[in-house]
């Protein structure tokens, strides 16, 4: 505004410095834009918008996925944190009653229980075992 103050201030005075008029000031109160350059710049404004918003969540993005690389070296150097963690989401999961809570079973139990079993294999079924073999008595001839 001041810009164009100043602009229209020179334009009016330059011609009537001749007449012996000299104009102290010029202000502008009121600027009317035609509809067309209205919707252009609101549209201008919105793009503008959106465009800081997606940098914005973009950047929230990737600080989110730096964060989650850093936890999952964190989980790969203690396999106990990983099962801790799904014990955290399955306490705030159950918190909601109005929900059904489906668990998966670890595969790091399932091995864990093979190995158990290698280790110490389960007692035999004695119904199961063939019987003894049997040999004839010994007599003194």
């Amino acid at each position: 505004r001041e810009k164009l103050n100043q602009g229209l201030e020179l334009m009016i005075d330059s011609p009537s410095i001749g007449w012996g008029v000299q104009i102290d000031r010029v202000e502008i109160k009121d600027v009317s834009l035609p509809e067309t350059m209205k919707r252009s710049m609101a549209r201008q404004a919105e793009a503008d918008r959106e465009r800081r918003a997606r940098i914005i969540n973009a950047d929230a993005e990737l600080q989110a996925s730096k964060k989650l690389a850093e936890a999952a070296g964190v989980m790969s150097e203690q396999p106990a944190a990983l099962q801790l963690r799904l014990l955290q989401t399955v306490v705030a999961v159950a918190a909601e009653k109005n929900s059904t809570l489906v668990l998966p079973f670890p595969v790091e139990l399932l091995r864990f229980l093979e190995r158990a079993q290698n280790q110490y294999p389960a007692p035999q079924d004695p119904a199961a075992q063939p019987p003894p073999a049997t040999r004839p008595p010994v007599t003194d001839e």
